[in-house]
C-alpha cells in the first residue's frame, strides 16, 4: 500500500496513514475474536431462520419452529383456566348470600374478583376503589343500587343506564333548568344543602320546591330511594361535589352517569367475582 513500511520498534507493517507524525500499526485481528465473530453471524442467520422475525406488511415471518410468545402465553391461560374450571363452575352454581359459608371458594372468589376489578373496573373506581368525581366509591356503606352482594352482581352484570343491556338499571334526573327559574333552583340549592347539614326536609323557604320536584324520587326525608337509584342528600357522601357551583349545575343540567354491562365482557363467573371482591371491601351491606 502506498506509503506503508516496516515499524522499526514493533517489526509490523504499517497502514500508510499518519497524523502529527503518529502512524498505525497494521495490527490484524486475533483470530479467536475473527471467529467469534463469525459464530454471531451464522448463529442470527440460524436464529432468523428457526424464530419470528422479519417484519412483513401483515405480520412477520414465523420460522421454521413455528414459535410464538402469544402462544406460549396462551397456552399458560388455557392451563390455569382448566387449573381453576371446577372453582369457577362451583362459583356460577353458588347462591352468593350463601358464599360466606364456603370460605374456600370465598377466599377464591376474592382473590379471582380483585384482578377482574384491577383489569375492569380501576380505570374508573380507582385502584383502591375510592373512586372519583362522578365514579362511586366503593368503600363506604352509600349504594344508589343496593350495597348486598347479590344487588351488586346485578349492577356489575346488566351496567346503569347503558344502551347495550335491556336490565341495565336505569334511572332519569330532569334537567330542572328547562322549567325552573334560576331564582327557584338557587333556593333549592340552599334548601338541599341545608338538609345535608341537618335541617329537615319540609322546613324553610325551599321545602314547597323541593316536595314538589324532588321528593318522588329522593322521599320526603331526603334519604333516597334505592329503587329509583336516587341518591341520599342528607348524608355527607356526594358523587359531584355539594358546592353552590357544582348543585346548581346538577339541579339544573341533570346528571346521567353510563357503567356498561359487564356480564357479555366477563362471563358470569367473574362477575360473581368482583362482586365478592367489592363487597367485602369494606362498603358492601
Amino acid at each position: 500500500m502506498s506509503g506503508a513500511k516496516t515499524d522499526k520498534v514493533t517489526g509490523v507493517d504499517t497502514t500508510g496513514h499518519a497524523w502529527d507524525g503518529i502512524e498505525e500499526l497494521n495490527t490484524p485481528l486475533p483470530r479467536w475474536w475473527l471467529w467469534t465473530f463469525y459464530a454471531t453471524i451464522l448463529w442470527g442467520l440460524v436464529y432468523v431462520t428457526l424464530y419470528p422475525a422479519w417484519p412483513l406488511l401483515n405480520g412477520a415471518t414465523e420460522g421454521l419452529l413455528g414459535y410464538s410468545t402469544r402462544g406460549e402465553v396462551a397456552a399458560e391461560i388455557a392451563a390455569v383456566e382448566a387449573q381453576n374450571a371446577g372453582q369457577l363452575a362451583a362459583l356460577e352454581a353458588v347462591d352468593l348470600k350463601t358464599l360466606a359459608d364456603n370460605p374456600e371458594l370465598a377466599g377464591f372468589a376474592v382473590n379471582a374478583g380483585r384482578s377482574v376489578f384491577l383489569n375492569n373496573c380501576s380505570q374508573c373506581h380507582g385502584s383502591g376503589a375510592a373512586g372519583a368525581k362522578g365514579y362511586p366509591n366503593l368503600l363506604d356503606n352509600d349504594w344508589l343500587w343496593g350495597g348486598k352482594i347479590t344487588q351488586i352482581a346485578a349492577t356489575v352484570r346488566h351496567g346503569i343506564r347503558n344502551q347495550e343491556d335491556p336490565d341495565a338499571r336505569f334511572s332519569q334526573m330532569p334537567a330542572f333548568g328547562e322549567f325552573l327559574s334560576a331564582e327557584d333552583i338557587a333556593t333549592l340549592v340552599a334548601h338541599v344543602q341545608g338538609m345535608a347539614n341537618g335541617a329537615r326536609a319540609n322546613d324553610g323557604p325551599g321545602a314547597e320546591l323541593y316536595a314538589d320536584n324532588c321528593a318522588g324520587c329522593h322521599s320526603g326525608s331526603g334519604k333516597g330511594i334505592r329503587a329509583l337509584g336516587a341518591p341520599n342528600l342528607v348524608d355527607a357522601i356526594w358523587l359531584y361535589g355539594s358546592d353552590t357551583a357544582t348543585l346548581t349545575e346538577t339541579i339544573s343540567k341533570a346528571r346521567f352517569g353510563v357503567m356498561p354491562a359487564w356480564l357479555p365482557r366477563l362471563g358470569e363467573a367473574d362477575v360473581r367475582a368482583v362482586a365478592a371482591y367489592v363487597h367485602q371491601l369494606g362498603g358492601g351491606e
